[in-house]
């Protein structure tokens, strides 16, 4: 077991070079409750990886699970030592299991993919290609689902919605089966379940994200956990992944102009009352519009302020003087045998 934030010896990668990568690629995989599928998982990426002749690594993050998938993954380890285990202390969710393994990945390019088999490791050659072409980050698209049809449409709706809302258009943008380069890991957000929506924050980052289709198998063991709330969390995340990449840095430029909009329309209110008070129109002190004119003047005089908050915190982290720590230090046990070796 090895501590989270220790360095390992770096050496260059047969893919990249001169680049201080020492493999030439990591497949990190969360894992809860999957330990039919581990072992079949396991040699077929083993098949694909001597197939291809690359120094490779298996990171598999184990999510808390309550079967016996830990000890499975830990017999791995024992006999390769290509299979880095991460242990979660408890069920933390896909998006901290990604956070810990892509923390550790090694390799020159990086595959994230489900452990369930509905997509396969003989399809990782595929998105490597399409990354070799010039691009930064490379989504699966299961083009045929082999999914009940509720969750298909659900699927579809929502790639529709965050292509509407981005302007990135993808037909599979949730799905984890991805492979990127290094480099794009340090602009994603994984706080609750962003992860699913690395290739925009990649997009938004400035890298060249693509797609290709790959074959989707039906789920032969365990259960999925796909649900109602996901769709409504998915909704929130999407729009908070917006603001947080086009105006994380310049918070001013909406909630200050919120602000001055709710005040300039109070304002009017409230002035147009009391010209009709001092003309003797009518008085202004049963009208509901003076409360509403107070109310808007009040909030946005708040939300001006909160942006000027806002300003100062951006301001502060950008010069360092408030330093953003990783708060999921800690929270895992990590299983890793000596580093390995490049391939002669």
């Amino acid at each position: 077991m090895i501590d989270l934030y220790s360095q390992t010896q770096m050496q260059p990668s047969l893919i990249a070079g001169n680049e201080p990568y020492p493999l030439d690629l990591s497949i990190v995989l969360p894992i809860y409750n999957e330990r039919e599928t581990i072992r079949p998982l396991y040699e077929r990426l083993c098949a694909v990886v001597d197939g291809q002749g690359w120094n490779a690594e298996f990171i598999f993050v184990d999510d808390g699970s309550t079967d016996d998938t830990l000890k499975v993954l830990l017999e791995l380890h024992e006999r390769d030592p290509r299979v880095i285990v991460v242990a979660q202390r408890r069920n933390f969710g896909v998006g901290q299991a990604l956070n810990v393994g892509l923390h550790l990945a090694r390799g020159a390019m990086i595959v994230t993919m489900d452990t369930d088999l509905q997509v396969v490791p003989e399809d990782i050659t595929l998105l490597l290609d399409k990354l070799n072409k010039g691009y930064d980050l490379v989504c699966s698209w299961k083009r045929d689902r082999r999914d009940p049809l509720v969750k298909r449409l659900q699927s579809r709706l929502g790639n529709l919605y965050v292509g509407m809302l981005t302007g990135v258009k993808l037909h599979d943008i949730n799905s984890l089966f991805k492979a990127f380069r290094p480099e794009t890991i340090e602009h994603f957000y994984f706080h609750g379940e962003m992860y699913r929506y690395m290739a925009l924050m990649a997009h938004f980052a400035g890298f060249r994200v693509d797609e290709v289709p790959v074959v989707h198998h039906p789920r032969q063991h365990g259960r999925s956990r796909f649900g109602a709330g996901r769709i409504v969390r998915g909704f929130i995340d999407a729009l908070t992944i917006v603001f947080i990449y086009r105006y994380g840095r310049r918070p001013m430029h909406v909630f200050g102009v919120t602000g001055l909009m709710m005040l300039a329309i109070g304002f009017l209110i409230n002035l147009t009352l009391s010209l009709e008070w001092l003309a003797g129109v009518r008085p202004i002190g049963d009208r509901p519009a003076l409360i509403l004119g107070v109310l808007l003047m009040l909030m946005g005089g708040q939300f001006f302020t909160l942006g000027l908050l806002a300003e100062m915190i951006i301001s502060l982290v950008q010069r360092g003087d408030i330093a953003v720590k990783n708060i999921y230090r800690n929270t895992a046990r990590i299983y890793r045998r000596a580093p390995l070796s490049d391939k002669a």
